[in-house]
């Protein structure tokens, strides 16, 4: 992958405005948690799927080997409703980038290893996406 750069954020606003991002636990992913939840299914939140790559996925179905994450379409590069920043444009489109290249080698270290990936964007509608997800581990789980 490419060279890391140190993060440097535009100004003290926009650096206090990062530190605020959360990491897990954000609307969307609590939302899809109780969706599949309420489906019957339960779940590792949270949880490297590989123990030995850096990889942390939102919810884990470790019989199954389904990982699910839950991606922000302004991180993650979503096709409808990615912005572009005005500020920091080409920082912000390079961090974009090696997000999508760090996502694609995680599906692929995971499909290597025997493992599903499910991939939500933040925008889906959650029954949709808990139904999904609900259909691959149940395929999973049967022989």
């Amino acid at each position: 992958m490419g060279v890391q750069r140190p993060t440097r954020a535009s100004s003290a606003g926009v650096r206090k405005s990062m530190q605020g991002n959360k990491s897990r636990d954000t609307k969307p992913e609590l939302a899809l948690r109780r969706a599949v939840y309420a489906l019957g299914l339960r779940y590792r939140v949270s949880t490297r799927p590989l123990p030995k790559v850096r990889r942390t996925a939102d919810l884990v179905f470790t019989k199954a080997k389904v990982a699910v994450f839950m991606d922000g379409c302004f991180w993650h590069g979503c096709p409808e409703h990615h912005t572009k920043s005005a500020t920091n444009a080409a920082y912000w489109a390079d961090k974009v980038e090696r997000n999508r290249e760090r996502d694609a080698e995680t599906d692929r270290l995971l499909g290597d290893a025997g493992w599903t990936v499910i991939r939500v964007w933040e925008h889906e509608d959650t029954t949709e996406a808990a139904a999904r997800i609900a259909r691959t581990v149940h395929q999973r789980r049967s022989p």
